[in-house]
């Protein structure tokens, strides 16, 4: 902040608690959290009224901190309070930036959505919000002029609360947050802290690095948080790479450890049998191209950081067969998070949307292109390596839509994913097991593997190539033991309706007079495989 506005601005109060001075960036600001006493107060005229009392923040891996500073469309803003709220899956951080724009009023609030950063801003409602019993998961509702998709309803409470805040936090109860997204890729929150009054933000994704921070936790690399944990299981030590991560496997053990709650909490674990190997190991770092075509010259290095296997789950007493499939996380430090699927039918690039397609039935259209539902299933993950940004828990279980364009760019996917009161889009394009095998540089071993067509792994003679074939069949059907094993059969097949909405919903009932979620839309045979990454609790309400 320059001198001048920072003087214009600033005013501070002594904590009617315990006396100490509590400063305030902002003349605009309706309260603060004493950072001694952790007192909550409200500005009232000239002094403050204490009106709660902060709990202690849980220690976290975000390179955020007060003080940090960075610049949004040419202007330059300042990290001034943080708000940590908690839900079901774990807790989420939103940061209160201050704007030094001669606009004592302007601030927004930084936060992350689905392993990416959002910047919001409180905006004015002028037209009536249904109250939050209304709100329904993936209802359309038509606010600012805008269509809208309710993404995520989470019931939320404020944590801790830190600094200088825009308005008073709610410490007492826990209150609905709904998020819904549109298709200019847009996020807006309906936030019910302070009953049926929603209080309405609206943001945009932003790429951390354009946002030059500085004064950042962790240093200059604010992406790795190299902290080292004793796994609860074993006892062996994990060290969590990703400043965001919220679920970490143990390479001694293969427990799966939920850190959501931070550093010094009591970690939550459970154990899983073996899976496979990845294909492509966890550490690899290769080159691909969000999108074909021309934008493949601005192909990006992707580091592999998680792994997960999957299966579909057939209705009872279908003649379906069951399927398999990997999905590996990948990380880039100016793009966040993507995810390289391997399916019966080929690979797949795909990362997660902040907006919303728009449509209804079997066709929804996303940036100018139309896509077509091939199929909707249930899936479960089986198997998980390394780390992930939502909290990985036993045997996720996710509504599965996948589409694909019939306009546009050939090629191009979308799937939707529904696990518990959120939802998740994810959007991308097919490609080659050659693009991977050069983007990783696997050699002909490793690159076999990949490669779905055996006849077309060799160019040798007939011997050669028939050895080949052969353990590639001998690897094919150990890879799909080893997945049935753990995928199992049998079960509720509406289990995740079940799930999702609750065993009395009219939804599972509805599922189980049909005798299952499968959905075939325009016939024809269904072959599986998720094109999208997990969207099980990867992102969602308030911006997570």
């Amino acid at each position: 902040m320059s001198q001048q506005a920072s003087t214009q601005r600033r005013w501070s109060a002594a904590c009617p608690n315990c006396g100490a001075t509590v400063e305030f960036a902002s003349a605009a600001s309706a309260g603060a959290v004493c950072s001694f006493c952790r007192s909550s107060l409200l500005r009232e005229g000239s002094a403050l009224r204490k009106i709660g009392l902060s709990a202690e923040l849980l220690a976290d891996y975000s390179p955020l901190q007060l003080g940090s500073s960075g610049r949004f469309a040419g202007a330059p803003f300042s990290i001034v309070g943080r708000l940590q709220l908690s839900y079901s899956g774990g807790s989420w951080n939103e940061w209160h930036a201050l704007f030094d724009s001669g606009d004592a009023n302007r601030s927004a609030w930084l936060s992350e959505d689905n392993g990416q950063f959002v910047l919001s801003f409180d905006a004015p409602l002028s037209e009536p919000v249904p109250q939050s019993h209304e709100l329904v998961l993936g209802d359309l509702l038509v606010l600012v002029g805008q269509s809208w998709r309710i993404s995520a309803l989470t019931l939320a409470r404020v944590q801790a609360a830190q600094g200088e805040l825009a308005r008073p936090p709610n410490l007492q109860a826990e209150f609905l947050v709904a998020e819904l997204r549109n298709a200019q890729d847009e996020v807006g929150s309906l936030d019910f802290s302070d009953g049926e009054q929603a209080q309405w933000s609206l943001g945009r994704p932003v790429r951390f690095e354009d946002l030059a921070m500085h004064g950042l936790r962790e240093g200059k690399d604010a992406a790795i948080a190299a902290k080292t944990l004793a796994c609860p299981s074993c006892g062996a030590a994990l060290t969590p790479r990703l400043a965001n991560s919220k679920s970490i496997s143990c390479g001694q053990c293969h427990a799966v450890v939920d850190i959501s709650q931070g550093v010094g909490t009591d970690l939550a674990f459970y154990a899983q049998q073996n899976g496979l190997a990845p294909q492509i190991p966890l550490g690899a770092v290769g080159k691909l191209a969000l999108s074909a075509g021309s934008a493949a010259s601005a192909a990006l290095p992707w580091q592999v950081v998680g792994y997960q296997e999957r299966c579909d789950l057939p209705a009872a007493g279908s003649d379906d067969e069951q399927t398999f499939w990997r999905e590996y996380l990948l990380f880039n430090q100016l793009e966040g998070f993507a995810f390289l699927v391997d399916t019966e039918e080929g690979w797949s690039l795909v990362r997660p949307l902040t907006g919303s397609p728009q449509g209804s039935g079997d066709k929804v259209d996303w940036q100018g292109q139309s896509f077509k539902k091939r199929w909707t299933y249930a899936a479960k993950v089986t198997y998980v390596l390394g780390e992930f940004y939502w909290q990985v828990k036993r045997e996720q279980r996710a509504l599965v839509s996948d589409y694909e364009a019939r306009s546009g760019k050939a090629g191009a996917l979308l799937s939707r994913e529904q696990a518990g009161d959120e939802i998740t889009w994810s959007f991308g394009r097919k490609l080659d097991a050659s693009e991977v095998v050069k983007a990783f540089k696997l050699d002909g071993t490793q690159g076999a593997a990949l490669t779905r067509d055996a006849s077309s792994l060799s160019s040798t003679g007939g011997s050669t190539r028939w050895v080949r074939n052969l353990a590639l069949a001998m690897f094919a059907l150990f890879f799909l033991l080893m997945l049935v094993k753990s995928c199992g059969g049998g079960g509720d097949d509406c289990q995740a309706y079940k799930d999702s909405y609750g065993e009395a919903s009219a939804e599972y009932a509805q599922c189980k007079r049909s005798g299952g979620p499968r959905i075939y839309p325009g016939g024809g045979s269904y072959s599986g495989g998720s094109y999208g990454g997990s969207g099980s609790g990867g992102g969602g309400g308030g911006h997570k």
